[in-house]
């Protein structure tokens, strides 16, 4: 199993991008065939060969395909089928930044997976997705300067309103400011922070805040053994009032509970490592 991440060299893009991702599969690796991918506030665009299947599942609800595609925000884990070899390159987007960059409204709607014409995203009849995978297994850096280069006629027709500066200045606060300071602090109201992050992220304040501790809490997870989980210890360090609060919390949002958790390790960080 070959990856690797990179984050964009140029400093406009990264403005929008947070990091480019490799994942490739070959027929010997030996891997979980069906990882499931945790809630994530952040879109993927996924580059595959046209030729590449794809299949994703969220409670009774499959979505199937071919070729490149979107990953929107999703507010639940969704079980991928990589039980074939597959060769994949993605763009995570930084939360919120398809708002500046003339999606139209349908496709910010969250939990959706959209197929995507490469040549029509990137106007150009000449670009190949197979040409750019291909350089991604031998030469991670070129190919992460490609992109920066292909994305950037795209991401300098980006706009910026009052709603996205303002959730820009959230989000850096977010990590470290309760909920209701935050407007003592960007000089506005509460409901005005509110409704301008629900416009720009699809997310409540409160939801984003649930899902990057959730991805804390799984980044330190991904560092424990077997022998080494112990609930009770990460229910205190995440401050969850107890134990069966800490239970209740991953149920509710990856589907499992801890003990299920500690059995199956089916977490893509887990099976493929902290790459993106």
């Amino acid at each position: 199993m070959k990856n690797w991440k990179l984050t964009p060299r140029d400093s406009y893009v990264a403005k929008y991008v947070e990091c480019y991702w490799f994942l490739e599969k070959e027929l010997k690796d030996k891997v979980f065939n069906y990882p499931k991918l945790n809630p994530d506030p952040a879109a993927h665009l996924i580059l595959a060969d046209e030729a590449q299947g794809y299949q994703y599942s969220q409670d009774s609800l499959t979505t199937k395909g071919n070729g490149s595609h979107w990953i929107f925000p999703h507010c639940k884990t969704l079980e991928m089928d990589h039980s074939q070899p597959f060769l994949i390159l993605g763009v995570k987007f930084r939360m919120g930044s398809l708002y500046s960059l003339n999606l139209t409204s349908p496709q910010l709607e969250m939990d959706k997976i959209i197929n995507v014409d490469l040549n029509e995203f990137f106007q150009s009849e000449s670009f190949h997705a197979a040409n750019l995978l291909a350089k991604a297994t031998n030469d991670p850096q070129q190919t992460s300067d490609m992109l920066d280069g292909l994305l950037l006629p795209w991401l300098l027709d980006s706009y910026e309103d009052k709603h996205s500066e303002l959730v820009r200045r959230a989000l850096l606060l977010l990590p470290d400011t309760p909920i209701a300071q935050m407007g003592t602090v960007l000089h506005c109201s509460k409901r005005t922070i509110e409704r301008s992050f629900l416009r720009v992220t699809n997310l409540t304040l409160k939801q984003y805040q649930s899902m990057a501790r959730l991805e804390e809490i799984l980044n330190c997870l991904y560092l424990l053994t077997g022998e080494s989980l112990n609930w009770a210890d990460i229910a205190t360090k995440f401050k969850f009032s107890d134990q069966p609060h800490l239970i209740r919390y991953l149920k509710n949002s990856i589907g499992v509970t801890p003990g299920e958790y500690a059995r199956q390790r089916d977490l893509s960080i887990d099976i493929y490592g902290n790459f993106e």
